[in-house]
């Protein structure tokens, strides 16, 4: 299970990567300069809480950056935003844990562990319901989102 998990997020990157290459942050903006890449292995599954960061005010969400390149950011992220939609990047999320609803669009989808969403450009998304768990997923964002993007719907 552990393994298949780490697969999948494995080539979820990699498929994000080539989409970037295609293609002309909620989690927070990414401000930091693109640092080369290091090889390294990121154990997502043990990442809980103040490990992933403190609450992004007027949210119920955690956000850690796990990755950054000029083309795209990597990020785990755990809890819930309110419904919004980011202007200038597109957004994969892949979702470790939880179970319950969030919006995507004009609709509220049923989500959960094992779903990848993908949100393109001006897609209204989150607003998430747990019906189950906390939402934990990991959110990658093409390119990189810029200071302000992130914006707030009824």
């Amino acid at each position: 299970m552990r393994f298949s998990r780490t697969l999948a997020v494995a080539s979820m990157a990699f498929i994000a990567g080539g989409f970037a290459s295609r293609v002309l942050p909620f989690a927070v903006a990414q401000t930091t300069a693109a640092t080369p890449l290091a090889a390294q292995i990121i154990d997502v599954d043990t990442l809980e809480g103040e490990a992933i960061g403190p609450i992004v005010p007027n949210t119920e969400l955690r956000s850690k950056t796990l990755v950054v390149t000029d083309m795209a950011t990597v990020a785990v992220q755990q809890g819930n935003v309110p419904k919004h939609y980011h202007a200038g990047n597109e957004e994969i999320q892949y979702v470790l844990s939880g179970t319950g609803t969030m919006w995507l669009g004009d609709t509220r989808r049923t989500i959960k562990a094992g779903d990848l969403i993908v949100i393109p450009k001006g897609t209204n998304h989150a607003g998430t319901i747990a019906t189950s768990g906390t939402f934990k997923a990991i959110a990658i964002k093409i390119p990189p989102q810029a200071a302000g993007d992130t914006h707030f719907v009824e």
